[in-house]
């Protein structure tokens, strides 16, 4: 009962962003304008209203499509599992990925989700890793197998995607894993205790035994 609690509490926020980003995208659509110049556009300042908007614009329905999925994964993923630091790490990355290209991207406009899709991706995967603990670094393992491709996106291949959105949000994940693993890591001394009671169960006979394209131009954040 509880985890089910847990999971729908994990489910509001990425629903409801997704529904803002799937708005926005009708509302471009159905008046035929377009929002990408509210995109980060580096090291100008106009840019710098991307950081904000430009996670919330995806350059057609294609690109839209192929950032929601995951993205909803992740961040149910970071709320399920993160609940009492969940929005303020997804603020972080959201706010970090979109301040980094504004720094070092090319001149253009840099609009889309993706880099928060990297961004969860690396917190999730290196805080499983780093932790040691079973269940998130079952969680890194699942990640490598459904989205391991996922590592091309950071360097350059296709001029009309934005790698430096995907790189950034890959390395601030990978910063923010390094800062917050500590906290849920199991001390050792908590560890070899679970262990030992995992393991060290006795019957009554005392057998031991074990539990079972647009008129702007800009790049699209694509995966």
């Amino acid at each position: 009962m509880k985890e089910n609690l847990r999971l729908k509490y994990s489910l509001i926020f990425p629903i409801i962003f997704l529904l803002i980003l799937w708005t926005i995208k009708f509302f471009e659509y159905s008046l035929e304008i377009n929002f990408a110049h509210f995109g980060v556009y580096p090291l100008k300042f106009k840019g710098l209203r991307g950081i904000v908007f430009s996670p919330l614009i995806h350059g057609d329905f294609k690109h839209l499509i192929s950032n929601s999925p995951t993205l909803f994964v992740f961040m149910v993923g970071l709320f399920f599992f993160h609940k009492k630091d969940a929005f303020f790490i997804f603020s972080i990355i959201y706010v970090s990925v979109g301040l980094a290209v504004w720094f070092i991207g090319r001149y253009s406009y840099h609009i889309g989700a993706s880099g928060i899709v990297y961004g969860l991706a690396s917190f999730h995967f290196f805080t499983g890793v780093l932790s040691k603990r079973k269940d998130f670094i079952a969680i890194s393992l699942l990640l490598v197998f459904l989205y391991g491709s996922m590592i091309w996106g950071i360097f350059p291949a296709d001029e009309r995607v934005s790698w430096e959105s995907h790189l950034m949000g890959f390395i601030i994940g990978i910063v923010l894993s390094l800062f917050y693993y500590q906290k849920i890591k199991i001390p050792k001394e908590t560890e070899e205790i679970i262990e030992e009671e995992q393991t060290n169960f006795y019957d009554f006979e005392g057998v031991s035994y074990t539990e079972p394209d647009i008129e702007v131009k800009y790049f699209n954040i694509e995966l």
